[in-house]
């Protein structure tokens, strides 16, 4: 790493670093005492192996780790630990695990977990990952736990619900003459399309979410599980790439328009937005999206704020309207309505989500009471004559995908994606950028052609569709589900930023919304940092980039390692094209931009540049 720990993550908090373990081909990365990046002969076959435990909120415990032993012979590995999470009102649960591999491609991890007293949790026990790339859409073979085996494939466009259930073993293609069997003991096993959620993974769990949660854990009862995997198939091992090969990057044939770049603006920072208005015009956005949610005490004052800088600031206008829906939808609209008129708020198309419809509705869970959005919409209509109406979901699009709009009503569709709903160390959140295209072209099957917006999409959470509540993070930690994340300000943020529009191009979207001005999810920097309030972060370089982009034709940008590098360009009517790059890791990674008339260039750790 060649940069200030500080500058890349906004924390001198290191993670853990990894402990390689390694049996022959087999190997596995150790991190807190689960595994991640099992591969075999430098393929990737399976994304993590860990044991969760998990609050009622779905937030996720980080047990301490005590006696922990590591024992690495050329054919064999062994690792043992205990841990504790420790719950509510001082209830703990410990548990004892061993890990095993060896040369002939078995993996053996199996922990008791034991109660010490009664324990509160939504989940307890093991998570399985198996990665997108190279296997969406491909053949698996799917044993259930009364026997049966079926042969099936794992879901390309992403499901929304489970595709599978009852799980006992799946197996999977790890290349040709190789397959991979994962099986799962001690409990009812399913899996889910973790692209939902933007995870670059499928991911098998243990316990049935049709079952009850959050559920009791007895004191004093001890619960096994164990997950065995077995590779097996031609023992002739190609040899991997080297990871220091030079990254290449390659044009390719020009698409659709470049997305506006969208700024999302909350009541409270506006105020802070109108201090800075050159730095605003300096950064370019040519959309403004104001939020507005009267269910959390936004009303008139809060639209005069908007109108303020609207006036000040004249742009493209969205009014995000969060409707409660709980009385005559026409008068709540309504009102809405006269409020923006008396507001003197111009805008130029609005947004309607029912509130219930920030929070998920998991499998087997009642829907909660909601008027049919075709109502929803027609009183929309009524209220804003004239102006374009989107829907969908403020949320993600695993609601979206569970609760399919009727998008014949709307001028637009409209969801975000966050990427620590279920993990937060810095490899999952890069990871997240590669279910983007499945999301995008999932929308692109269920609602066509029409008109389709993203964001706002940041690295910290807004809103918890899974629990009551977002959790605070005030040592700025790197923790899923947080309101605060200290890579949004750092690095960090502008690589992730540049990568998530270059995998989001292809879809022709009509808006993309990646922060706002101030506040936690700002371009500038806000009281307390240590840089002066009003400094642009990081992140501010990547919005001012893709900005300048907005409008002009996307050109295929591919690199020959999207795990390190990814690529977005786009040309203007006069034939200047221009490409941003963004490395995605925490080395130094040589680029080969020969094909674009340039000299090859390093890249330093979460860096991007401009070619062009």
């Amino acid at each position: 790493m060649t940069s200030d720990a500080f500058d890349l993550y906004g924390t001198r908090t290191a993670e853990a670093a990894p402990i390689l373990l390694q049996a022959g081909a087999l190997s596995a990365e150790l991190v807190n005492g689960n595994l991640r990046t099992i591969r075999h002969g430098g393929t990737e076959v399976l994304r993590a192996i860990a044991y969760i435990v998990r609050d009622r909120d779905w937030g996720t415990y980080e047990p301490e780790l005590t006696e922990l032993t590591i024992d690495q012979r050329d054919d064999r590995f062994a690792v043992g630990y205990a841990a504790s999470c420790l719950g509510p009102a001082g209830s703990r649960l410990g548990f004892h695990a061993t890990i095993e591999g060896f040369a002939d491609g078995r993996l053996i991890f199996d922990v008791t977990a034991l109660p010490e007293s009664d324990f509160e949790t939504n989940r307890c026990g093991f998570c399985i990952l198996h990665p997108i790339a190279g296997l969406a859409g491909s053949p698996v073979t799917v044993e259930h736990t009364d026997g049966s085996v079926v042969e099936t494939e794992l879901p390309d466009l992403i499901d929304p619900w489970q595709p599978f259930k009852d799980l006992r073993a799946i197996t999977h293609r790890v290349r040709p003459g190789v397959t991979a069997q994962c099986r799962m003991e001690g409990d009812t096993f399913e899996m889910e399309d973790q692209r939902n959620w933007s995870d670059a993974s499928y991911k098998t769990y243990v316990r049935p979410l049709a079952l009850p949660w959050p559920y009791m854990l007895p004191a004093g009862e001890p619960v096994r599980q164990t997950i065995s995997l077995r590779i097996a198939g031609d023992a002739n091992v190609a040899a991997s790439a080297a990871a220091a090969e030079p990254v290449r990057v390659e044009l390719g044939e020009a698409g659709s328009k470049l997305p506006d770049i969208g700024v999302v603006i909350y009541p409270e920072d506006v105020q802070a937005t109108l201090a800075d208005l050159p730095l605003l015009a300096r950064l370019g956005s040519r959309q403004l999206l104001f939020h507005f949610d009267p269910t959390r005490g936004h009303g008139l004052d809060a639209l005069r704020a908007h109108a303020r800088l609207a006036a000040a600031y004249p742009v493209s206008t969205t009014l995000e309207c969060v409707a409660a829906c709980t009385g005559d939808l026409d008068a709540e609209l309504s009102d809405v309505a006269d409020m923006v008129r008396h507001a003197g708020l111009r805008l130029d198309a609005i947004a309607v989500s029912p509130a219930v419809d920030r929070q998920s509705t998991p499998p087997g869970s009642a829907w909660p009471a909601c008027p049919p959005l075709e109502d929803v919409y027609a009183a929309a209509r009524r209220a804003f004559p004239g102006l374009r109406l989107g829907g969908g979901m403020f949320s993600y699009f695993t609601e979206l995908n569970r609760k399919r709009v009727p998008a014949s009503q709307l001028d637009f569709i409209t969801h975000c994606t966050n990427p620590i709903v279920h993990a937060a160390d810095d490899l999952s959140v890069m990871q997240s950028l590669e279910a983007l295209p499945f999301i995008t072209r999932s929308s692109r099957a269920i609602f066509g052609t029409k008109p389709y917006r993203i964001g706002p999409s940041t690295i910290a959470m807004r809103q918890n569709p899974y629990g009551g509540a977002t959790k605070d993070n005030p040592r700025g930690q790197r923790i899923a589900m947080a309101n605060r994340d200290p890579r949004h300000a750092a690095q960090f943020a502008a690589a992730w930023t540049i990568g998530y529009a270059a995998r989001v191009a292809p879809a022709g979207l009509e808006m993309l919304t990646l922060s706002s001005f101030a506040g936690p999810f700002g371009v500038v920097a806000g009281p307390g940092e240590p840089v002066a309030e009003g400094t642009p972060r990081p992140i501010f370089r990547a919005i001012e980039g893709l900005c300048a982009l907005a409008g002009l034709t996307h050109v295929c940008a591919t690199t020959s390692d999207e795990t390190r590098v990814l690529a977005l360009a786009g040309r203007s009517v006069s034939g200047e094209t221009i490409v941003w790059l963004a490395n995605l890791t925490a080395n130094d990674v040589p680029v080969d931009v020969s094909a674009l008339g340039q000299r090859d260039i390093v890249m330093s750790p979460y860096a991007i540049a401009r070619i062009g």
